[in-house]
């Protein structure tokens, strides 16, 4: 098996907790760090999608952030943080790369300047350059964050290349949340393990493995990391995680219909794990009560399969 990427590994895309007057409830990080750690994570990513990034201001991304760093310097040294710092502005982006790097994250996640969506590659490649020349360290790590059903706006396999080759160091690779199988298959064809490729969709953990995926980066991860860590452990020891996966898949399906995760994940937190109950920064809203019990009631009888 070839040499892995250092990032390699399960993560989860960690909801970020917020209480009913819209603070964050830094009393609640260790336990959710030593959480994730417990069910095997390998690490977690903040202030993505389901950490609801957009939604927080710079200076509240840098309060959480910090919390999150001192808590792992504190509890668990060998527990892996991502940052989710993309933002459309090439400043900000920036200054919140160079700030997560600064606190020890590991890397970062960095979507595309998603307000223009009409740029070229030739466009996008200018930005991340500047980005990667006056942000990230020759020792640490960039994940671009391709998730165009959101966003708008991805990455080309060629862009890709071009970031590869001139970066090869610092531009790891990519969070794939296209939920494109094919996508998974295109790109182990043309980077093999050469780009680290860290899987969106629980339900094809298996399929993106095979393919040279690094691992998984995924909402579902909240509560599901058992299930992926035992598919990952049974495909790195040459084993048949297929059963493993069908599982996997099964749970994902079920949290689909419950959908935007944020607040469906904070919901089934609070019921089955005991965690606050946390709010979702507006224009999420959280679950209707009848939704809320048939989202419990269904994943609860997964769990028990």
């Amino acid at each position: 098996m070839p040499d892995m990427h250092p990032l390699s590994g399960i993560y989860a895309a960690a909801v970020t907790p917020v209480k009913a007057d819209s603070s964050f409830d830094f009393e609640s990080v260790p336990a959710l760090l030593e959480f994730f750690a417990s069910r095997g994570c390998h690490g977690a990513l903040f202030f993505g999608t389901t950490g609801e990034g957009p939604s927080f201001s710079p200076s509240e991304r840098e309060a959480y952030l910090r919390a999150v760093g001192a808590a792992r310097e504190e509890f668990l040294p060998g527990f892996r943080l991502l940052a989710g710092t993309g933002t459309p502005s090439l400043s900000e982006t920036i200054d919140l790369t160079k700030l997560a790097f600064d606190l020890g994250f590991d890397g970062v996640v960095v979507l595309p300047p998603y307000y223009f969506r009409k740029a070229t590659d030739a466009g996008l490649f200018n930005w991340f350059s500047e980005f990667i020349h006056k942000a990230v360290p020759s020792d640490k790590w960039i994940l671009g964050y391709h998730f165009p059903g959101v966003s708008g706006i991805g990455f080309s396999l060629d862009l890709l290349t071009r970031l590869k080759d001139t970066f090869p160091d610092q531009f790891a690779g990519i969070k794939d949340s296209s939920h494109d199988e094919s996508l998974a298959v295109e790109l182990g064809q043309r980077f093999g393990s050469d780009l680290a490729v860290f899987n969106g969709t629980d339900s094809y953990l298996q399929l993106a493995l095979q393919n040279g995926a690094s691992g998984a980066i995924t909402a579902p991860a909240n509560i599901i990391s058992p299930g992926l860590r035992e598919v990952w452990d049974l495909y790195q020891a040459g084993k048949d995680p297929s059963e493993a996966q069908e599982r996997v898949t099964e749970q994902r399906h079920i949290l689909e219909n419950y959908m935007p995760f944020p607040p469906s994940l904070k919901a089934l937190m609070n019921r089955l794990f005991n965690f606050p109950r946390w709010t979702v920064k507006p224009p999420l809203e959280a679950l209707p009560d009848d939704i809320e019990e048939s989202a419990l009631q269904g994943f609860s009888e997964a769990l028990k399969e």
